[in-house]
């Protein structure tokens, strides 16, 4: 069976939405910032994931490694060697430059291919974790959600991009097949982030003032937007998951009951509803006849967010 390493990293206040966006992508939890997977997921999705090495080899010391090693067979393809114990790449435990240059060269030399260390056709990882060695094809991860930081519309309560994409992720890890609905959708962070992703999702809103400037975003980063003015309980059943970022901004003054009445048709119109809330809103969700599967806090300086998977 195939073996995945993944590398992470988040900044403190990231902490518990990195980790439940760790745990419904792999279903464990980890402390740390590396794990091992037989899952395959694309690093790119991720905020907080840095790199993905797909395991070809492996050995209890470096010896074994380089004999597996010669095994591999790259044709015409040439190779670059690059080891992660390293610093940036924050895998334990960390390596000293002349010894992972000594471990990338003779690796070097075991492997019956042409190297090429400017434009090499396939980057080979080294890594060391848990006392075992590994090589494997290196794929890094792309801060796509970078690129949709400055949008034509913003508003200063809205989710980041970041913060976004890992909700999207949190909501629906494997999406593929699914219909995803974002009925509050705001300016339209979470639409912009999950059709970056390929996702398919739709979104609402019953103020039209935020779905004009969702529709101005998504046309911006080239997606066509998908979103319909009016409110949750105007929307159709039949949707996999529902993303809710509860109003709470200056131009959308919500009450008691209508955070009652979204999270209801919530309820009514999927499967499986992902809430993003300042407040606590247990009570409410439990009378919706949903159930708290998981949860983080999402921390900016004093300002928190609830995030909540419920089913």
């Amino acid at each position: 069976m195939k073996k995945y390493l993944y590398s992470f990293a988040w900044q403190k206040d990231e902490y518990e939405l990195s980790r439940l966006e760790m745990r419904t992508f792999f279903n464990f939890h980890v402390e740390g910032n590396v794990l091992m997977s037989q899952r395959k997921v694309e690093p790119s999705r991720s905020p907080y994931m840095r790199l993905r090495l797909d395991i070809l080899f492996e050995g209890n010391t470096f010896e074994q490694l380089v004999e597996t090693a010669k095994q591999l067979q790259l044709g015409e393809r040439t190779f670059k060697i690059h080891c992660l114990n390293n610093s940036r790449d924050a895998i334990e435990p960390t390596l000293n430059r002349t010894i992972r240059n000594e471990y990338m060269l003779q690796l070097s030399y075991a492997i019956e291919a042409e190297p090429d260390l400017e434009e090499p056709d396939i980057v080979l990882g080294l890594g060391i974790h848990d006392g075992t060695f590994y090589l494997g094809e290196l794929v890094a991860g792309e801060s796509v959600w970078l690129k949709h930081m400055q949008k034509p519309e913003m508003y200063s309560t809205a989710l980041s991009t970041r913060d976004a994409r890992a909700i999207v992720n949190i909501s629906a890890p494997y999406p593929d097949g699914l219909k995803i609905i974002d009925p509050c959708c705001g300016i339209g962070t979470v639409l912009v982030e999950a059709m970056s992703m390929g996702i398919n999702i739709e979104g609402r809103d019953m103020n039209k003032r935020v779905v004009w400037g969702s529709r101005i975003n998504l046309r911006h980063f080239g997606y066509e937007p998908n979103v319909e003015i009016g409110p949750i309980e105007e929307a159709d059943e039949g949707y996999d998951v529902a993303i809710i970022d509860m109003p709470y901004n200056l131009f959308t003054h919500i009450s008691s009951e209508l955070q009652q009445s979204i999270i209801t048709n919530a309820r009514r119109i999927a499967k499986r509803v992902v809430i993003v809330t300042i407040e606590t809103m247990d009570d409410k969700i439990h009378h919706a006849n949903l159930t708290i599967k998981d949860r983080a806090v999402l921390k900016k300086g004093k300002f928190e967010r609830q995030v909540l998977i419920c089913e």
